[in-house]
């Protein structure tokens, strides 16, 4: 589906009877169910790994406990220590932004992550996230205090300064994946319906190439930014003097 197609049955109005009828009230249908096929698959790909872990002499079993002792390294690196919860937070963060930047490698998948209201969303959990293990970190009356330092009238720019996490890392998620959707969809719309061209983008490869950067490799390159980020800024807000404490589950 072109990425500019959209039908009235795609915009989905659930406050219409209640006379809301603005464009903020207005949710992309397509965008929704395609987010909820992303989850079955993942869903589907954990079943499949689960029972291969029983093996472990399994190419799913070493691909899987490579990936997480990875991202064990990256969360021991990045925090000074082990957190099981961070660690399965920021996994699961990956994974998901991952399939949904690469979506579009799947039939008749588009990629949630084009648009920004799923950006945005990730953005705003990162962020909740992040807060709510700040205050477990430093107590609420600390945390709120932070807002005020070191003078008690940059409360406006150290608010913003905390907000402005959620647009920068949602942004940049969404202006790479949705730039990445338009040269894909121009590079197939110069190349559709010419036997010619499609024949010698097949041939020299360009077609693969336009695959790979553009969805696998740039889809893997922005999941892992966003999830670094979001390490980062977590990192940031808990860090206190003396060696971290283990989160409370």
């Amino acid at each position: 589906m072109d990425i500019f197609d959209l039908t009235a049955d795609q915009l989905w109005k659930p406050l219409s009877l209640l006379g809301f009828e603005h464009s903020f009230f207005t949710i992309n249908g397509h965008i929704v169910i395609q987010t909820w096929i992303i989850l079955l698959i993942l869903f589907g790909t954990l079943l499949f790994i689960r029972y291969f872990l029983q093996y472990k002499q399994s190419i799913p079993y070493f691909l899987t406990t490579t990936f997480v002792h990875s991202f064990i390294d990256l969360t021991n690196q990045t925090l000074g220590s082990f957190f099981f919860n961070h660690l399965a937070f920021i996994c699961s963060l990956f994974t998901f932004i991952l399939i949904c930047n690469i979506a579009s490698t799947f039939p008749w998948l588009k990629e949630p992550t084009s648009d920004l209201n799923t950006t945005l969303a990730l953005g705003i959990i990162s962020f909740l996230y992040i807060q709510w293990h700040a205050i477990q970190t430093h107590g609420l009356w600390s945390y709120i205090i932070s807002y005020f330092s070191p003078i008690f009238f940059l409360f406006p720019l150290n608010l913003m300064g905390k907000l402005s996490n959620i647009i920068s890392i949602s942004f940049r998620l969404f202006g790479n994946i949705f730039g990445g959707s338009v040269i894909g969809a121009m590079y197939q719309g110069i190349i559709k319906g010419s036997v010619i061209w499609e024949t010698i983008g097949l041939l020299s490869g360009l077609n693969f190439i336009i695959l790979l950067f553009f969805s696998l490799f740039e889809g893997f390159l922005q999941a892992f930014v966003f999830s670094i980020l979001s390490l980062t800024y977590l990192s940031i807000a808990i860090q206190k003097e003396g060696p971290p404490k283990e989160p409370k589950k």
